[in-house]
């Protein structure tokens, strides 16, 4: 196995194997204890999007307070999904479909699109031009922001849907879906979190669609493969330590490092793993 293949997988610590009933404990254990060791919070809080992600974070979600409202007999807990569309989404119908999976306890839709235009038009006023994928960028972090602002209202946190195969290329967006209080998929990869969403009775269309972020607006419906330049096959037998075409190992690597800035606190003077 190559040196720097090693380090990766332990830092985004993917196992060879899984088992995908432990998996989906591991997670929900997680979140309920993380609830229940803060006694403030009663909410848990995720953006759905009708990707594979945030289908599995939010059923992970509503299953942890599902459990937790049982053992306490009372409906203390909720998991609030968030509806973020910029405008029309192109595959609306997913999103209705992996929140009638997910059946979660709260469903708020707050349309970006007014916001996100203001604040470019707001840059433009001040001699700023963004470009498209820098817009693209503006909607992530708004969508974020909003789901911070409605678990700052109901003594909730939000959840992160970075997964070990997202988190090696750095594919999101610094301080936009990249911020999270909590990421309960962290550890998996791509092809491990179908199997999750398999387990749990998802509808295939759920976990078998193309993923794609749909934050450019002159490359719609952007595929992440063809954004990455590599697949998430190869992706996910690199993170289970299997041997890929160099040339995709070294995509892979290149990625990790150029954006080791997303995995990593605000600089300050006391670091010094980026000289």
């Amino acid at each position: 196995m190559r040196e720097t293949q090693r380090e990766i997988i332990n830092a985004t610590k993917v196992k060879q194997e899984i088992d995908p009933a432990e998996e989906i404990r591991l997670s929900v254990d997680f979140l309920k204890d993380y609830l229940k060791k803060h006694s403030f919070l009663t909410s848990l809080v995720l953006g759905i999007s009708g990707g594979q992600d945030s289908t599995l974070t939010g059923k992970l979600a509503q299953t942890a307070v599902n459990e937790l409202n049982s053992e306490l007999e009372e409906d203390k807990y909720s998991f609030i999904a968030v509806r973020l569309p910029y405008g029309t989404q192109a595959d609306e119908k997913d999103c209705g479909m992996a929140l009638e999976f997910i059946k979660p306890s709260k469903v708020f839709t707050v349309n970006i699109k007014t916001a996100v235009d203001a604040s470019r038009q707001s840059l433009v006023d001040a001699g700023v031009t963004l470009s498209d994928f820098a817009k693209g960028n503006e909607k992530a972090r708004e969508r974020m922001k909003v789901q911070f602002s409605i678990a700052a209202m109901n003594n909730g946190v939000v959840l992160g849907t970075d997964h070990s195969a997202e988190n090696v290329t750095g594919f999101y967006t610094k301080f936009g879906d990249g911020a999270a209080d909590l990421v309960p998929i962290f550890r998996l990869n791509k092809r491990q979190g179908k199997m999750l969403l398999k387990e749990l009775g998802c509808p295939e269309r759920l976990y078998l669609k193309t993923p794609t972020a749909d934050l450019e607006e002159d490359r719609p419906q952007l595929p992440d493969e063809v954004a990455l330049g590599v697949t998430y096959d190869e992706i996910d037998d690199y993170l289970e330590g299997k041997e890929i075409k160099e040339e995709s190992a070294l995509k892979i690597e290149n990625w990790y490092k150029k954006t080791e800035h997303k995995r990593h606190d605000p600089i300050s003077v006391f670091d010094d793993w980026w000289k």
